[in-house]
């Protein structure tokens, strides 16, 4: 795990903020004594984890495909290490607006290798998905070496933005000695999210109602995690590149072989936790979606020596955990024990 020694005072800048991920990785960089900033869109209307958990960080709210507006931020702020993570993350989106998706995926993460390439850093991590992959929808993990073609825009832009850090590696970074890796991670959980179309918020808000779920594609497989663990997956990387450029890659992040589950189970799992609740299922899209995508992490284990902490019944309950605490108490309480538990790994 990563650890508060080397954290502490580091100058981070990072994209996608106010997003789900982006809220939780601002809280964790706040516990470690980074002095953050943070670039994105304005928080989502309605109830968002940003403005719930009001991370202590310098907040500059700008559209990553705006490169004048971002430069002008990634100069001022000069940091030593890079997070980008803002994206158009949703594949039904991405089916209603292609176009959008391909320039915020593509074109936002050349503009932000661009800063990298124009004012340096030391350490950066591009953030794109498990999706990234040509799916043959089998049940063995695709590997870090395996070719890269997503089906649906928003897969296929990351799959682009991919070979866009690559280029940028070869043809400067690696001379300028900014370690760069990019982190392919599977779908992740956790209190706080309010996505439309996502099995986890959707779960949240019936449960609030007291409704029935209902989930499109219940004998979908993915691979599912808490989002600390993915988020401290993230850090890892950028700290032991920081030192020892030989490491940065690309990375699959993902469960353990049980935390590979099909929507179905999930939903049960939520169910189960948050007690007196059922699913159901309504075809909503005819949009592809893949049925079948698993990862193989032994890269990430090997090189790293990173493993997820929570299984996943474990990353379920957690997110229940948030999400009853939303509705009838302090989120933010358990948000800050959660953080905690995987920062004492580290320490």
């Amino acid at each position: 795990m990563s650890t508060k020694g080397f954290w502490l005072g580091k100058r981070v800048f990072v994209t996608g903020h106010t997003g789900f991920k982006g809220s939780w990785l601002c809280k964790i960089l706040e516990t470690l004594g980074a002095k953050t900033v943070g670039y994105a869109l304005e928080p989502p209307a309605g109830p968002n984890l940003y403005n719930i958990c009001k991370p202590n960080i310098d907040s500059i709210i700008g559209d990553i495909r705006d490169f004048d507006k971002l430069s002008a931020a990634y100069k001022a702020a000069s940091p030593e290490i890079v997070i980008h993570m803002a994206a158009q993350p949703l594949v039904l989106q991405s089916y209603k607006e292609p176009k959008a998706t391909y320039e915020t995926n593509v074109m936002g993460t050349v503009n932000i290798l661009e800063c990298i390439r124009l004012f340096g850093a030391v350490s950066a991590l591009n953030v794109t998905t498990d999706k990234v992959y040509l799916n043959h929808e089998r049940l063995e993990g695709y590997g870090e070496d395996e070719q890269l073609d997503g089906h649906d825009p928003y897969s296929n832009s990351k799959s682009c933005s991919e070979l866009v850090t690559a280029s940028y590696n070869r043809s400067y970074f690696k001379s300028q000695g900014v370690k760069t890796s990019t982190a392919r991670s599977g779908n992740v959980i956790g209190g706080g999210d309010f996505a439309e179309n996502r099995l986890i918020p959707d779960c949240a808000r019936a449960a609030a109602k007291n409704e029935t779920i209902i989930i499109r594609n219940p004998d979908s497989i993915r691979p599912y995690q808490h989002v600390l663990d993915t988020l401290f997956a993230y850090l890892l990387i950028l700290e032991k590149q920081y030192n020892c450029p030989e490491v940065a890659g690309n990375y699959n992040i993902g469960p353990e072989p049980g935390g590979c589950v099909s929507s179905g189970r999930l939903a049960d799992l939520f169910c189960e936790g948050w007690g007196g609740l059922k699913w159901g299922h309504l075809p909503i899209e005819n949009n592809h979606e893949s049925g079948l995508l698993t990862l193989n992490t032994t890269k990430i284990k090997n090189i790293l020596g990173w493993a997820p902490f929570w299984d996943i019944r474990e990353s379920v309950n957690a997110a229940v955990d948030w999400y009853k605490e939303y509705n009838y108490g302090s989120p933010n309480s358990v948000m800050s024990c959660q953080i905690e538990k995987f920062v004492r790994l580290g320490i």
